[in-house]
């Protein structure tokens, strides 16, 4: 049987199973009392108050036991704490959660906060800053201090008057216009972990990793047209030009198309930011042309998703178009995929049941919340919501 069967089957027996465990308790005890602590424990990290506890109690002895983990979600360390160090691993090579609060981790913060679609994740004309804050350095793009003191000052997150969405392409100094803006991906902090130096390919691998849970080796296909491939690639590794058509072209082949879109963006030491030069291709993206002359040249920021066919396309690619120009456009492609959409239910699965999906009852729970994700616009509070309750049942 095929796997979307198998999903199928176990997502009928889970909503009998979820259906017995969102039944109506008749009196309350230690076992309803002890699911609260639990579910505000996942989402927020923290035991919940006498009163909150007697709240989540009373909504979980009513049946509803999405709104007692919507009643966790308000408490201010779920944003200051618990989302911070979901997010803050996809902003730094690393992937280390142990990292000081940035423009990227805030931005993912905020778009949870707020209820933004997450399928805009990486399309937006957004990052969110501090306000009202007395004495609050304002935003920069050339340091981190405003988000340091943010963090250091413990400034409630969860608070909109203090904490709040604006447009990236409206910041003082902006380089881009807001159809050149891409989401967490333009913030400052992607740009110094992802386009420093390089060759722009490193941009493509993270956000592979962070948006579709899949890293190159995992996607590799030696199928797919090799005519993106650039210069630096060499044809004949080690004077072997069947291990550069077996292994090399499997990965390089769809990458190269896909990283065309950041042909403009560079992260520039001498300024501590991100630049942008319109029009004009940087020279990262024409290095070591004479390692294989007939290799292809960037002349735009134009890319290609090869990976609709071949074995990548079980990513079920669902933008209107299969090309086009820059990463605002490509952010859309990615994240209209299913695969995105399962990825952010998968990252939040491990947050919350401190574990990753491990049998066929936690792949069918994936699958019904990715789905239910795409149904509900996108709302990520209600997949935290949703895992809570499952990796809390008796």
């Amino acid at each position: 049987m095929s796997r979307k069967g198998l999903m199928q089957i176990a997502s009928v027996a889970f909503l009998v199973s979820l259906g017995l465990a969102l039944a109506p308790i008749a009196s309350a005890g230690p076992a309803e009392r002890e699911r609260a602590k639990k579910i505000h424990d996942r989402l927020v990290g923290a035991p919940p108050d006498a009163a909150t506890l007697a709240q989540m109690e009373t909504d979980i002895l009513g049946g509803d036991l999405m709104g007692a983990a919507a009643r966790a979600m308000t408490h201010p360390d779920f944003y200051r704490v618990s989302l911070k160090n979901w997010a803050t691993p996809w902003t730094n090579v690393d992937r280390t959660p142990i990292a000081p609060l940035n423009d990227y981790a805030a931005t993912v913060i905020g778009i949870v906060r707020d209820d933004v679609p997450f399928n805009e994740i990486l399309t937006a004309d957004l990052v969110y800053v501090g306000q009202n804050v007395p004495g609050l350095t304002p935003y920069s793009h050339t340091d981190n201090q405003h988000y340091d003191e943010l963090e250091q000052g413990a400034v409630d997150l969860s608070d909109p008057n203090l904490f709040t969405g604006v447009t990236q392409s409206g910041l003082p100094g902006a380089q881009l216009f807001d159809t050149e803006t891409a989401g967490v991906n333009t913030t400052r902090a992607a740009a110094m972990a992802y386009f420093d130096m390089g060759t722009n390919r490193r941009m493509w691998r993270y956000t592979s990793l962070n948006y579709l849970c899949r890293d190159l080796e995992e996607m590799r296909d030696n199928t797919r047209p090799t005519d993106r491939i650039r210069q630096d690639v060499t044809r004949s590794p080690g004077g072997d030009s069947l291990l550069y058509h077996n292994e090399c072209s499997a990965c390089h082949g769809g990458m190269d198309a896909l990283a065309g879109a950041y042909a403009f963006y560079q992260w520039d030491n001498a300024q501590d930011r991100l630049v942008y030069t319109r029009g004009m291709v940087q020279p990262k993206m024409l290095l070591n042309a004479a390692t294989s002359p007939f290799g292809y040249v960037t002349v735009d920021d134009r890319w290609d998703n090869f990976w609709r066919e071949g074995s990548n396309q079980l990513l079920d690619w669902r933008a209107p178009a299969s090309g086009g120009f820059g990463m605002k456009s490509l952010g859309a492609e990615i994240a209209g995929s299913y695969a995105f959409s399962v990825c952010q239910v998968e990252k939040a699965f491990e947050h919350v049941c401190f574990r990753p999906p491990n049998d066929m009852a936690d792949v069918a729970q994936v699958d019904l919340v990715a789905t239910e994700f795409e149904a509900e616009n996108y709302n990520m509070k209600n997949v935290f919501a949703k895992l809570a309750v499952y990796c809390t049942a008796p």
